[in-house]
């Protein structure tokens, strides 16, 4: 989780995902899904929310709770843009599969 964690770190506001988890009431694992989703969610088109609970099963709600947390729509825009400038989102999503199936160090 320490990918995304250091994304979140340069939003400000002391966010990380076991902190966040704990704040919306889900486990770890639904707090990075969730914030992979809204980051890839943020630039299509429709709602970011409802497009990012669609593709986790969480709620829309908890979608919502999750962007507040990490500082609003304008923090979410900056952390998709962050998460494309790091090797774009494919490649992120590789090494954290690849760190959840014990490829990779943390």
């Amino acid at each position: 989780m320490s990918m995304l964690d250091g994304l979140l770190g340069q939003l400000g506001g002391n966010v990380d995902i076991v902190n966040l988890a704990a704040k919306v009431g889900i486990s770890p694992e639904q707090a990075e899904q969730a914030v992979q989703a809204l980051g890839i969610a943020h630039p299509e088109p429709g709602d970011t929310a409802e497009t990012a609970a669609a593709s986790t099963g969480l709620s829309v709600d908890t979608m919502q709770q999750i962007i507040g947390h990490i500082g609003g729509e304008g923090s979410l825009a900056q952390f998709a843009s962050l998460m494309k400038q790091d090797g774009g989102i494919g490649g992120m999503l590789s090494g954290l599969a690849s760190q959840f199936l014990g490829g990779g160090k943390s």
